[in-house]
């Protein structure tokens, strides 16, 4: 009878070529991602911190961000902004770059985990197109913190498999230096030290070594590690601040059930595919109920397949280790945020599942190296002689016949083109809902407009509320979220000529609504005579908070005059001989204004004028 036909084994060159496509075609879907976005609300914060302070001040360096520690997000964004500030295809392709990064980072630890066979690129199409990464990804703020730590997952889980496995110290130097980098991007990166520790221990599970082997051999790695981990720490426990608007959670257990059931578990199988927005906010997943019910189903078929096709002691190590890190994953924003709904919905925007992706990619890794039951079973007493390789034969010893093999490999591609339909569709519905951008409306205008407002200062003011939130003040307003592109002169807390910029970015004339008024002065054809300190009575008391005064006067000559609230801090305008208007910022309240001359020889007189908010005929 003759022996049965197998199929030649696919060339380590064919595979490398496939991955290479693969990963050329993320960077495509991805770079039109990128492409449809724009520059969106904390980008505006961080934006303005760094053109407003040097590149290695302490404002920068040794500060933190809405709880964020991550000072190098900043001087990565410090730079983007030096080279083309307010650009947002410059931030395009630094996002990019860095997925590509990533990309190449997850395909070295799958080589090592796996070697150059084809049956890497199921894990791989799983990292490069499943829709978990992508609204972290698509956002400037949240990719500067996720893109790094994927980076040193796949990075420091590669180095410590082989460290492990050639005891080479370069691993460890490598390992560090990445982990290192990746904790001054975002503090979350402690959790690539845990990981790393057990992709090693899993692998030498399914390979019949020990994990005290794993402690020994990779000790380099966990010793250097360990000592950049308590350098940061103390770093970071210097300089964090608790974020606002933190407090105990509401009902952690209807928030982690939303953030599992409408967020995690569809975004595995390639969901949600239905993505909700309120502008401002970002998308977030909305998945049918139907299509939820049937990822449960999905999820629980697969894991139980798994164990009973596969070594159930590796297959059960794998899913834990999955496990163990979405809880991680979940456990601090469930504990940490509050508000009706709210930590659901941000759980459920799927940005804090970047990572996750790699873990469960590691995962899928793992299943695939674990043997066969059966070879599982044959295989006993010789525990420590199986390698990836033995794996491999084994398996193909039991599926090789052809029919049987070409079963599964029809499945296999089967289910991979269902994955990157899926996938690829609800990437391009999560675009479509976050491509509408009022920032971008808005910073197109001011950056047309401002070259021919150049004659005289804008008064600050804020940004529109759909650009950055009230809440961000003093951070929201436009001598900050717009510093990039502002020239020196560009903004002043006084000027000649009152103007604002409106809610599309055109620049128009504006005047001062009559909230309160300075009252006519004493002296006829004069007002109020200012020699030395005067007080300007109001008609009414004013609550605390930014006013712009119109101070109508006449000088005796150029100079200048100190404006304030009664004992507030002053605003210093410009003045002209003979008639003029200035109009002045003041941060305060009361009821009188106080005028004096910074010049002792000048004097002036004021009239009566409006003391309020600013507007414009719309």
């Amino acid at each position: 009878m003759p022996a049965p036909s197998r199929r030649p084994p696919v060339s380590g060159r064919a595979v490398l070529l496939a991955a290479a496509v693969a990963i050329l075609a993320q960077l495509v879907l991805r770079g039109w991602v990128a492409g449809s976005g724009f520059f969106y609300w904390d980008d505006f914060i961080l934006i303005g911190q760094v053109a407003t302070h040097p590149l290695w001040s302490t404002e920068l360096l040794l500060t933190s961000h809405d709880g964020h520690v991550m000072p190098l997000a900043f001087v990565l964004t410090w730079l983007v902004t030096a080279v083309a500030p307010l650009n947002w295809t410059a931030a395009v392709v630094v996002l990019v770059a860095m997925q590509l990064l990533a990309s190449l980072a997850v395909l070295r630890l799958l080589i090592v985990l796996l070697g150059v066979r084809a049956r890497l690129l199921g894990p791989l199409l799983f990292f490069l197109f499943v829709p978990l990464t992508v609204p972290a990804f698509a956002w400037w703020a949240a990719a500067v913190n996720a893109l790094p730590l994927q980076i040193a997952l796949a990075w420091v889980s590669a180095d410590a498999v082989l460290l492990a496995r050639t005891g080479r110290r370069r691993y460890a130097v490598s390992g560090a230096a990445v982990f290192a980098v990746a904790l001054l991007c975002f503090e979350k990166s402690v959790v690539v030290l845990p990981v790393a520790f057990v992709t090693a221990v899993l692998v030498a599970h399914v390979t019949g070594s020990s994990a005290r082997e794993v402690a020994r051999r990779g000790a380099a790695l966990w010793t250097a590690c360990g000592a950049v981990l308590l350098a940061w720490a103390a770093y970071f426990l210097s300089v964090v601040q608790r974020p606002r608007g933190l407090s105990g959670p509401e009902d952690p257990g209807a928030l982690l059930r939303r953030a599992l059931s409408d967020g995690l578990v569809p975004g595995v199988f390639g969901g949600p595919w239905r993505w909700e927005r309120w502008q401002p906010a970002t998308p977030w997943a909305d998945p049918p109920g139907v299509a939820v019910m049937l990822c449960w189903v999905l999820l629980i078929a697969l894991v139980a397949w798994t164990i009973r096709s596969r070594s159930r002691s590796r297959a059960v190590g794998a899913w834990m280790f999955v496990i163990g890190h979405a809880v991680l994953t979940i456990a601090p924003i469930v504990v940490l945020r509050d508000g009706p709904g709210t930590a659901a919905l941000l759980l459920q925007s799927l940005r804090y599942f970047a990572d996750f992706a790699v873990v469960a990619t590691i995962a899928f890794a793992i299943l695939l190296l674990a043997p066969p039951r059966s070879s599982a079973a044959a295989a006993k007493g010789n525990v420590g002689q199986h390698d990836s390789s033995t794996h491999e034969r084994a398996d193909g010893g039991r599926t090789g016949v052809g029919g049987r093999t070409g079963a599964r490999r029809f499945a296999g591609l089967a289910v991979a083109v269902l994955f990157l339909g899926s996938s690829v569709y609800s990437t391009i519905t999560f675009t479509r809902s976050w491509e509408p951008s009022p920032a971008r409306t808005y910073i197109t205008g001011v950056q047309a407009a401002l070259p021919g407002a150049a004659d005289a200062p804008l008064l600050p003011q804020e940004v529109p509320w759909n650009v950055l939130n009230p809440l961000a003040f003093p951070l929201n307003m436009t001598d900050h979220v717009l510093a990039p592109i502002a020239t020196p002169t560009t903004f002043a807390q006084s000027t000649s000529r009152l103007r604002m910029i409106t809610d599309d970015g055109a620049i128009v004339e504006a005047q001062v609504w009559w909230n309160r008024a300075i009252v006519e002065g004493p002296e006829p054809e004069c007002g109020h005579r200012v020699r030395e300190p005067t007080t300007l009575p109001l008609d009414g008391p004013m609550q605390i908070r930014d006013w712009t005064a119109q101070i109508n006067y006449f000088a005796e000559r150029d100079g200048q005059i100190a404006v304030s609230f009664e004992g507030d801090a002053e605003t210093v305008a410009e003045v002209r001989a003979g008639l003029g208007t200035v109009y002045v910022r003041l941060l305060g309240g009361g009821t009188a204004l106080r005028v004096r001359t910074v010049d002792p020889q000048q004097s002036l007189c004021v009239g009566a004028g409006p003391v309020g908010v600013v507007g414009y005929d719309r």
